[in-house]
């Protein structure tokens, strides 16, 4: 006869030990960071994918395996969930992280026009989630155009330039040493179309540069194109939202929002006349999603 052991045993009572890691475990947490840096892939989209994420989610030990390899990897899981899938993102020193200058190789951009990139690629992220309540709403859907983003930076470009004047400062600095001007001026020196005989945009001019950061920003999951007007209209992803939350707090775009230059959330170039404020200034290099 088989002796039942009793509920107030000591050894019953206590907690079974975790069962050990195998390598099949190990193999499944890669699969999933894996999955988790392709951003075009949806869980809805891939049985394996939401399987491993659902078990993500309801066994934690595996859910700490899966986190200890993307740190491993140099990676910060911002969320794990049906709507974002494993939504991960590069720390500094990681070989996942994409850099300024890398992104103008990859790009074909200039890459002493870096300031022009990142300025671009930050106001795409101001533009798309104005407000606060904005990021922290998980429903909530930016969007932006090209046309919309360019008349943006200049708008915030004539009101650092009005300040400028106003504290005397030069607005006009030497032409031989391009290094020593202020993100905004180049931008509002630059052409915003300069279309070719045919009407192709230049790639240089700064609805260009707009147009090199939304590509990259579509391919990597992070914006999708809706339509042509404006020069291209796009919305944002859950992973792009989870991206800028992250970023939220950066001194750059705290500044560039605090200009006053409130745009309408529709995408358009209709924007509000910027309010007094204290003086700011851009940070060169400081464009999302990239490390300086």
């Amino acid at each position: 006869m088989t002796e039942h052991v009793e509920w107030s045993d000591p050894e019953a009572a206590a907690a079974p030990a975790s069962a050990p890691v195998t390598p099949a475990d190990a193999a499944d947490a890669a699969r999933l960071v894996a999955f988790g840096l392709q951003p075009k892939l949806l869980p809805a989209r891939d049985q394996e994918y939401a399987d491993l994420l659902r078990r993500y989610r309801e066994d934690p030990s595996f859910g700490r395996l899966a986190d200890a390899v993307a740190t491993g990897l140099g990676l910060v899981v911002l969320e794990v969930s049906p709507r974002a899938g494993m939504a991960v993102t590069a720390a500094e020193d990681s070989v996942f992280a994409i850099r300024m200058g890398d992104y103008a190789r990859r790009t074909s951009a200039d890459s002493g026009d870096r300031f022009l990139h990142g300025l671009a690629h930050l106001a795409v992220a101001a533009l798309a989630f104005p407000r606060p309540e904005d990021l922290a709403d998980d429903g909530y859907i930016g969007r932006v155009t090209v046309n919309g983003v360019d008349a943006f930076v200049r708008q915030a470009c004539r009101r650092l330039e009005e300040r400028a004047e106003e504290q005397g400062q030069n607005t006009d600095p030497a032409t031989d040493a391009p290094a020593l001007e202020a993100a905004w001026r180049i931008w509002a020196r630059r052409s915003a179309t300069g279309a070719t005989k045919d009407a192709r945009r230049l790639a240089g001019s700064t609805t260009g540069i707009v147009a090199k950061a939304v590509a990259f920003l579509t391919d990597s999951g992070f914006l999708q194109r809706t339509g042509d007007d404006g020069g291209g209209t796009y919305r944002t992803t859950a992973r792009y939202q989870l991206q800028v939350r992250d970023m939220a707090c950066s001194a750059a775009m705290a500044e560039l929002l605090e200009l006053g230059v409130v745009p309408v959330t529709d995408g358009t170039a209709t924007l509000l006349p910027a309010d007094d404020s204290d003086d700011l200034e851009l940070v060169a290099d400081s464009g999302l999603p990239f490390h300086s």
